[in-house]
């Protein structure tokens, strides 16, 4: 009997969860280390465990062809064993590090000439007060590291309003700093998501539209209405040249502002399958998730194409005030019978990413209408 193929995904959220469909359907065996037990990939956790210790990864590694992870936070050292036991691990920790460190990304990206919010490291309070002082008289402070869904990020107009922030670095004793950007002045927010195999193919899917609420996103439209041409070209060709110039190997988001001056920014990195994402799962020919384990795997990338004009895709948030999503499909199935629905099995919390919808059609209004409509029917 021929073995199957093995994957490793390092944690257990809804990525990991949301893997197994493309992983069943290539074949490939998906082994899953979790953080704790009933995590929301449990249907293929075979093992629970620290993912920042090295002596817990390193026999979970060794029975897998290839590592890969359900988020970013896997500490260099223990990435760093892997690769020198000989262990493929895809994306590397010489690219994950960009995505860990927003201070690394934005020196690395500048370096390389790409399209990045004016910024600066800033160490303390006046060089902060500096900058805000250059820049209109307000900015966005980030924490280089651990930041996500809107935290880690604060509008200033004085460095008092961090004040722990800077504290936490005097207690921390380290050369550290913040990050601190223009406040940009933009249209709106947009996704472009690539996948690079370790031998080199790249493939783009279409520019997506991101409506955040909260520093949430909320919905995703794709493609991003009214992109064709220049802005859809600028924008594949910045997160291409982001893959390859920090060898990138697996999904990469670029999450990007539009700019009311017609310009495209970088904002944030992400090196794995992204919210940004998963209209693919029903809306393209090639899923988000099923490209990721073909580029780990080094194998032929899949066409990026829509099924259809558009594809609307919107967040399950928070969950229903009582119950369980499930006990709401009977109605919510009835009434939007084209809708897809995905369940991530975690439970109900106020802002917490439970499930999406999607939906795709002909007309982007009938489509928008549908899924939120369904994500009503789910969660109001």
């Amino acid at each position: 009997m021929v073995r199957q193929v093995r994957v490793g995904v390092i944690g257990a959220g809804q990525l990991a969860r949301m893997m197994i469909p493309a992983a069943i359907e290539l074949g490939v065996e998906l082994k899953v280390l979790a953080e704790a037990d009933g995590m929301a990939a449990g249907l293929a956790a075979d093992r629970v465990g620290d993912y920042t210790d090295v002596e817990t990864v390193l026999p979970f590694a060794r029975e897998v062809d290839v590592v890969t992870f359900d988020h970013e936070h896997v500490p260099q050292d223990v990435l760093r064993a892997l690769v020198e036991a000989g262990i493929r691990v895809h994306p590397g920790p010489d690219a994950l590090r960009y995505a860990q460190d927003k201070l690394l990304m934005r020196e690395r990206l500048s370096d390389l000439g790409l399209p990045v919010p004016d910024w600066a490291r800033v160490s303390t309070p006046e060089e902060l007060d500096a900058f805000i002082a250059e820049h209109g008289g307000s900015a966005v402070v980030k924490t280089p590291r651990g930041g996500y869904d809107g935290k880690g990020v604060r509008v200033v107009r004085t460095a008092a309003e961090v004040a722990e922030w800077f504290a936490a670095i005097v207690e921390d004793g380290r050369d550290g700093a913040l990050l601190v950007e223009e406040l940009v002045d933009f249209r709106r927010e947009l996704a472009q998501l690539v996948a690079r195999r370790p031998s080199g193919e790249v493939v783009a899917w279409p520019l997506v539209e991101t409506v955040q609420v909260g520093g949430v996103c909320s919905e995703v439209i794709a493609p991003a209405p009214h992109s064709a041409g220049r802005l859809a070209d600028v924008a594949a060709d910045v997160a291409v040249a982001i893959a390859e110039g920090l060898d990138v190997t697996g999904v990469l988001a670029v999450e990007m502002f539009e700019t009311t001056d017609d310009r495209v920014l970088v904002n944030e990195l992400a090196m794995r399958p992204h919210n940004s994402g998963h209209w693919s799962m029903d809306g393209a020919t090639t899923g988000q998730f099923e490209q990721h384990l073909r580029a780990v795997l080094d194998l032929p990338l899949g066409g990026t194409g829509c099924h259809a004009e558009w594809a609307v895709m919107v967040n399950l948030l928070g969950g229903p005030a009582e119950g369980t999503l499930a006990e709401r499909y009977a109605d919510a199935l009835a009434s939007h019978p084209t809708v897809k629905i995905h369940n991530y099995g975690k439970d109900p919390r106020p802002g917490r990413k439970v499930g999406h919808v999607t939906a795709i059609g002909a007309d982007l209004d009938d489509a928008v209408y549908e899924a939120r409509a369904a994500a009503a029917a789910l969660q109001d």
